[in-house]
């Protein structure tokens, strides 16, 4: 599909060919909830621990005689039921990330782009360079195409200047073609990718 191309600016540079197969499939919430989940589980830190009963500290003396206390037996101090027991089926440090097949995150891509197309929030720059590191420009950039959250993917690598220039912008961020993901995409309300990323993401796309 035939798509335009315009600066940062907003002015009209030219039309770029996007490929249906990558950014205009069908759009199923069911494979970005699947990718996204699976993206948020990976980065979990797992670091969450409770001691058990034969991590916390304390002898493992019987507290008192068995009968004729007139108290309800135990056997240890150190017992879920007593005061600074252990715990019982608590968090452990664990790693939260399972698998997730190729062609399912390589779907969820393809979904989160042709969502973007589809609903008028993906725009194609020329290219994402600065000649000098400037916020004060790329905000009024942004301000001017009402870009209030947006994500800028570049192409294989990100223009140090630009990145610079982005780096203290509210709900901006910037990556290259090669770590653009589904949460990313998702989570900014505007997409825009420079002619060198959608190249990039279609070579990755359209072979997966």
């Amino acid at each position: 599909m035939q798509y335009s191309v315009t600066n940062l600016d907003g002015q009209s540079v030219g039309s770029i060919e996007l490929a249906d197969s990558v950014f205009g499939v069908q759009v199923r919430e069911d494979i970005l909830a699947r990718v996204i989940q699976w993206q948020l589980d990976k980065r979990r830190a797992g670091t969450h621990k409770t001691k058990t009963v034969g991590e916390v500290s304390g002898s493992g003396v019987k507290p008192f005689k068995q009968k004729g206390t007139g108290r309800a037996r135990q056997g240890l101090d150190r017992a879920p039921q007593m005061r600074h027991g252990g715990v019982v089926f608590g968090p452990v440090v664990r790693s939260h990330a399972y698998g997730l097949t190729k062609k399912v995150r390589a779907l969820g891509m393809r979904v989160a782009l042709s969502m973007k197309a589809k609903n008028g929030k993906l725009v194609i720059v020329d290219s994402l360079t600065a000649e000098k590191p400037n916020t004060k420009t790329l905000q009024a950039a942004c301000n001017k195409n009402g870009w209030k959250s947006v994500l800028f993917v570049g192409g294989e690598t990100v223009d140090s200047n630009f990145a610079l220039s982005a780096r203290n912008i509210i709900n901006t961020d910037v990556l290259p073609a090669q770590g653009a993901n589904v949460y990313d995409i998702v989570r900014r309300d505007v997409l825009v990718l420079s002619q060198d990323a959608v190249a990039q993401l279609e070579g990755r796309l359209k072979n997966d």
